[in-house]
């Protein structure tokens, strides 16, 4: 009788069908990623030296209301894994259901918060239900995947870096019950960092333990050590490179000095998982933001999650790609060098803009209106990314007077009869002073969510108005409320005349032959572009990213369409596609 195939553990070694495996591992987000470059990304993952790849679940992608999934076209993760079981790889899948990754509210949909006596990450009922549900949709498709079934999933994570969040042992233990009862038999294990408070809350006895760092490898392993006296050792997430916010320095941390740290992981014998291997981009509405732990200063993360990983956000090998692979082959025969035929470039482009629709006009076919009594938020109103316009009419003494607002999240420009006044920002002091003409007034405040907390305790991150708006000391009621999701802009009607204010433009330009390509928009203030009907995600004049990365896949042969939200009706030159950055 053949046995099944098998994982295991056994002294301080993996064993794959018996035989000793050394996992050499890179992240890589197939949500990240187009489908139409899954297998570029793959091939040159295993080109570096590394046998197995790693990726997140984004539980708020396949779930977008409750009850209703999704696992078609770039979702469709079991395509991915079995692509990579077809390249010679094999797969580390990290369920979630919470995944940080400087992803929206770390996957967690944002219908969660709908109910406003929502706790997330613990054992409050209705959260445990909704993992239950999205579990039993998700695992099922997975299981035939697994090593004992012949597939290439080696091993599952249960939760997250629980140990950097929460206390609530049970709820980290239901997870792991739940994923078994579900069908999962591959290796559970958990990461986190190497302190002792992280470890004491974010493992489980009887599951296998991994650690996170990006240095000092020996004190970092000697730490687990601790709490997993044997067992092999893995460091799932290497963090070669970092993240970026907006308004902050780019980062980037030197080749070598990352070759050295991944050496003296190897060195120690362990397993690794190169955090990021390929990081990829936020498309759309995607990224996620921080909050200080000490101030709680809000920080969205730009679009870019290039990371200064060793393969660049547009899947070229960098100086850390090579670096990495010479690391590699100290400790692994490695066959020569082979990466797959660069990918086609587009020739650098312009974009004349020659239509606009003031959001005011397309406010009829692009929301949907809800009156209230007070200001609501934008999950109780059904709604989970993008823009909300807050409107009221005010009959208030003419002349200068403070508008003030309890709690903005996340940027709040502010409309005395669709003139612009300024901005509100969330981590301001919530108060603008604005001019008030005689009569009758319209207050517009367009808010915009600029990304869910994905980290830390502000993780319950509810988006626009939050709570009270006032004029001098009164409190302002009787709002209707325009819920802006863009998610189909195909409605709009555009006119040659520009427009002042928050709008709309279109450009065509003409591809001869679709390639990779940057778009950048030098001279426009802050909005969101869409090509072709896709959300990029947004740009913004203050930095760090410049420019938007546009996968070739979502070019056409022939005439294509580029839509720019400008929310500060500064109107730049024309748009750019270029490459590099233009």
């Amino acid at each position: 009788m053949h046995n099944s195939p098998s994982f295991t553990i056994s002294g301080d070694r993996f064993l794959l069908d018996g035989a000793p495996l050394r996992v050499l591992s890179g992240a890589l987000h197939y949500f990240r990623v187009v489908p139409g470059q899954w297998r570029d990304r793959l091939l040159k993952l295993r080109a570096m030296g590394l046998n197995t790849v790693e990726t997140y679940v984004a539980w708020n992608l396949h779930e977008p209301r409750p009850g209703e999934f999704r696992f078609d076209g770039g979702l469709d993760l079991a395509a991915f894994v079995r692509l990579a079981q077809e390249l010679g790889l094999y797969v580390i899948v990290r369920p979630g259901p919470y995944i940080c990754a400087e992803w929206e509210f770390g996957g967690l949909p944002a219908w969660l918060l709908a109910d406003p006596a929502m706790e997330v990450r613990c054992c409050y009922p209705p959260y445990l239900d909704a993992v239950r549900r999205f579990y039993a949709a998700l695992l099922p498709q997975l299981l035939t995947l697994q090593v004992p079934h012949g597939g290439p999933i080696l091993a599952m994570q249960v939760e997250n870096e629980y140990g950097s969040y929460g206390s609530d042992s049970r709820y980290v233990e239901w997870v792991r019950a739940l994923m078994v009862e579900l069908g999962v038999e591959t290796l559970l294990f958990t990461s986190d960092g190497a302190t002792d408070h992280m470890l004491t809350h974010g493992t489980l006895p009887a599951v296998y333990k991994t650690a996170n760092f990006g240095s000092r490898a020996d004190g970092e392993f000697a730490k687990l050590r601790e709490y997993q006296p044997d067992g092999p050792l893995m460091c799932m997430e290497f963090w070669n490179g970092w993240f970026d916010h907006w308004g902050e320095p780019h980062h980037t941390r030197d080749a070598a000095d990352a070759a050295q740290a991944l050496d003296e992981i190897l060195a120690s014998g362990a397993s690794v998982n190169v955090y990021m291997f390929h990081g990829g981009t936020n498309f759309g509405f995607m990224n996620g933001a921080n909050t200080d732990l000490d101030t709680r200063a809000y920080q969205p993360t730009v679009n870019s999650y290039d990371y200064d990983a060793p393969l660049s956000e547009a899947g070229e090998p960098t100086a850390k790609f090579y670096a990495f692979r010479e690391v590699i082959a100290k400790y692994v025969d490695l066959p020569p060098l082979s990466l797959p035929p660069p990918a086609p470039i587009l020739a650098p482009t312009a974009a004349r803009f020659a239509g606009s629709a003031a959001l005011a006009d397309a406010l009829p076919v692009l929301a949907t209106a809800h009156r209230d009594i007070v200001p609501r938020a934008m999950e109780s109103l059904g709604q989970d990314y993008g823009f909300l316009l807050y409107r009221t009419t005010v009959a208030h003494p003419p002349g200068k007077v403070t508008l003030s607002v309890e709690r903005v999240h996340d940027r709040a420009q502010v409309f005395v009869n669709g003139v612009e006044a300024g901005v509100l920002a969330r981590d301001g002091d919530g108060k603008l002073e604005i001019d008030l003409p005689a009569g009758p007034v319209t207050l517009d405040l367009l808010v915009e969510n600029m990304g869910r907390v994905n980290y830390g305790p502000d993780l319950q991150d509810r988006k626009g108005l939050l709570g009270w708006v006032r004029l001098g000391i009164n409190k302002l009621y009787h709002w209707t409320m325009f819920q802006l999701p863009l998610a189909d802009l195909s409605r709009l009607e555009f006119a040659a005349a520009a427009t002042a204010g928050p709008a709309f433009h279109r450009a065509v330009f003409d591809v001869a032959a679709p390639g990779d390509s940057f778009l950048s928009l030098p001279g426009w203030s802050k909005g969101v572009a869409w090509v072709n009907g896709f959300n990029l995600g947004r740009y913004w004049e203050r930095g760090p990213q410049q420019a938007l990365y546009v996968p070739a896949p979502l070019l056409r042969q022939g005439e294509n369409e580029l839509i720019v939200f400008e929310l500060h009706g500064v109107r730049g030159g024309d748009a750019v596609l270029g490459w590099p950055v233009p």
